[in-house]
């Protein structure tokens, strides 16, 4: 599968995610495939409508078995959270209760210090159709709530939960602006390099009458010029553009090649079956 490679260390830590009466499999294995995707493991189903163990679950899960395989399965939340030190509750409805709320950017800076601190945490999420109920929400220490659009606030539970897990991410990296690879380093091309370019791409316009009509072709080489040294090259850059005005040859000409003599003035050019034009 693209973007997966079991050769580099697989991380697997952070808060349990909770899903409270999940409806289907597949939106089952989609929540484990973000969890995955984002460093988070520990998968907890309070009551699946369509019970448990779940092929749909693990074929929508991408590959994400190790979350799959270690879904443990409750009867209740209350079950589901007793072993937690500290639970959030996430929800896009406004409630009123004694709950601190928190953005996702400051839950999960507080789940991770609390996780560096040794304690157990999770994170519960409600139905596809309702969410979490009042009383469900009171078993919670906080509440989450995503910075969405008020009038379309709704959000599937797979999105929610790749949302939080992106989050939590984040909250471990030193640096955000830290990507996993970089862009290969590539040499920058010789001023040399560019005036090759340029001559060759000249010599192949002007092969197919492209510097029409001729007391204006000085002009359109400075123009062409200027957008092609634009910005520097790297010599990779140069290559793949020599080798594209190259397969033109595989082409006919207007005319051929022009000589030495021809450059000068002299000679006559000629199509491609030695006739003239």
């Amino acid at each position: 599968m693209a973007g997966t490679n079991s050769d580099l260390e697989l991380i697997a830590e952070g808060p349990a995610i909770i899903l409270v009466e999940p409806q289907l499999g597949e939106n089952i294995g989609m929540v484990a495939r973000a969890m995955a995707n984002f460093g988070l493991a520990e998968l907890r189903l309070v009551n699946p409508r369509d019970g448990w163990p779940s092929e749909k679950a693990r074929a929508a899960a991408s590959k994400a078995d190790h979350v799959i395989d270690a879904t443990k399965v409750y009867e209740t939340l209350e079950d589901a959270v007793r072993d937690l030190n500290f639970v959030y509750a996430t929800t896009a409805r406004e409630r009123y209760g004694f709950k601190p709320v928190r953005a996702p950017v400051t839950a999960t800076e507080t789940l991770r210090a609390k996780f560096k601190a040794g304690e157990r945490t999770g994170i519960m999420f409600g139905r596809e159709r309702w969410g979490l109920t009042n009383e469900e929400v009171a078993l919670a220490d906080e509440i989450v709530t995503f910075p969405v659009n008020p009038a379309f606030a709704s959000l599937n539970i797979a999105q929610a939960v790749l949302l939080m897990s992106y989050e939590w991410m984040k909250s471990g990296m030193e640096d955000l602006a830290e990507t996993a690879f970089q862009s290969v380093q590539q040499r920058p091309s010789t001023k040399e390099q560019v005036f090759g370019l340029f001559d060759q791409i000249e010599e192949a316009l002007d092969a197919r009458g492209y510097f029409h009509p001729a007391e204006k072709k000085p002009k359109m080489v400075d123009n062409l010029r200027a957008v092609l040294s634009r910005r520097g090259f790297t010599e990779q850059e140069i290559s793949v553009f020599r080798g594209v005005i190259k397969s033109l040859d595989a082409f006919p000409r207007r005319w051929p090649k022009r000589t030495e003599k021809s450059a000068e003035g002299e000679g006559t050019p000629t199509n491609g079956s030695g006739d003239n034009d």
